[in-house]
């Protein structure tokens, strides 16, 4: 009704905690900082990182890719009629077309690593994959994302 809603986790890699590095709870939160909230027009997607500091004070980088997906109303919308009278009842309440919505779907990467351009490139590469349709699994490509070795700045890799 409103358009403000919930976010949700509809998948996650890897799907169990490691032990070393739990699943940061109320991640969803910090995807939509002002709100999960549906919009009448496809905004352009967005990127930002946050920093979550655990209790052992361990930084978090949680990189946030949004982009916005059509979404169908639920219940279908009546518009009445003001007409001099000449039209019959039945054609008084004509069912009209929902506005189209958009709501927000975001990819997120969390690491210890501060690599934001890396983040960016591998959320973008995810999106690119899931928006054209490709036979690509995304467990597959996630999977090549998680071995591949980052270098570390101004150190061997």
């Amino acid at each position: 009704g409103s358009g403000d809603g919930q976010g949700q986790i509809l998948q996650r890699f890897p799907e169990k905690d490691w032990e070393d590095n739990p699943f940061p709870q109320g991640i969803e939160l910090f995807c939509q900082p002002s709100g999960w909230q549906l919009f009448p027009e496809r905004n352009p997607p967005t990127f930002f990182v946050a920093v979550l500091t655990d209790i052992n004070s361990e930084r978090h980088y949680c990189a946030c890719f949004t982009f916005w997906e059509a979404v169908e109303s639920a219940q279908p919308q009546s518009h009445a009629r003001n007409g001099d009278g000449d039209e019959e009842q039945e054609e008084a309440a004509a069912p009209i077309q929902p506005a189209q919505l958009f709501a927000p779907k975001s990819l997120v990467l969390v690491s210890r690593l501060d690599h934001a351009e890396v983040f960016r490139n591998s959320l973008g590469l995810i999106y690119t994959i899931y928006v054209d349709g490709l036979s690509v699994s995304l467990e597959n490509v996630i999977g090549n994302l998680l071995t591949c070795t980052i270098p570390i700045t101004g150190g061997a890799q």
